[in-house]
C-alpha cells in the first residue's frame, strides 16, 4: 500500500516539472533586461505624465478576473491591460483611468482616478506589453435600505471591474516618481 502511495504521489509531482528543465543555477540566457536601467538605481529617465487627460492614451482589456472568494465582502479584480509596449512604466508607478461618461451635476467628464500598477515593468506576460491593476469595486452600504445604494457607487472602479476583453479603457500617466522600485 505504501509503494503505491509513493508512486501515485512521485508521478503526480513529477508531472508539474518539465522533462527538460534546467539544473538549478543554470543561466536560461533569456534577455529579460530590456527594460532595466543602467545603473539600476538612476531613475532620471523615468517616464512621467506620457499621456494627459487632453491626450490619453487608449489600452485595450485583454481580461478581467474577480480575485476574492465568493464568500469575500467586497469585490476586488485584477484587469490586464494591453498598451502594446507604447505605454512604458516602472514599478511604484500609478496610471490614471478616465471614466467614460460626464458628471451629472455640470456636465463635466468625470475626473481621472489613480490607481497603482500592480504588475511588473515586463508586465503579465513578460513582454513588456501589458499592465494590470487591481481594483477594488467602490459600494456604498444604506443603513436605511439595509444593502448596497446602488445610487451611490464608485464611477472608475465600477467601470473597471465590469470591463470586459477588447473594451477600450483610457488612461494617463504614468504618474509618480517619489515610490519607485
Amino acid at each position: 500500500m505504501k509503494v503505491v502511495l509513493a508512486a501515485t504521489l512521485f508521478a503526480t509531482a513529477s508531472a508539474f516539472v518539465p522533462s527538460n528543465a534546467p539544473k538549478f543555477g543554470t543561466s536560461l540566457n533569456l534577455k529579460q533586461d530590456f527594460l532595466e536601467y543602467t545603473p539600476y538605481h538612476d531613475h532620471s529617465a523615468v517616464k512621467v505624465n506620457t499621456y494627459k487627460n487632453k491626450a490619453p492614451f487608449t489600452g485595450k482589456v485583454v481580461s478581467t478576473k474577480r480575485i476574492v472568494g465568493p464568500q469575500a465582502t467586497g469585490e476586488t479584480c485584477h484587469i490586464i491591460i494591453d498598451h502594446n509596449g507604447d505605454f512604458p512604466y516602472i514599478e511604484g508607478q500609478s496610471w490614471g483611468v478616465m471614466p467614460p461618461g460626464v458628471r451629472e451635476k455640470d456636465g463635466k467628464p468625470h475626473a481621472v482616478r489613480l490607481y497603482s500598477i500592480a504588475s511588473s515593468r515586463y508586465g503579465d506576460d513578460m513582454t513588456g506589453k501589458t499592465g494590470s491593476l487591481c481594483v477594488r469595486r467602490a459600494t456604498y452600504w444604506c443603513p436605511e435600505l439595509k444593502a448596497d445604494d446602488p445610487a451611490k457607487k464608485g464611477i472608475c472602479s465600477n467601470f473597471l471591474c465590469d470591463t470586459q476583453p477588447g473594451d477600450e479603457v483610457m488612461m494617463t500617466g504614468p504618474a509618480g516618481k517619489v515610490m519607485l522600485m
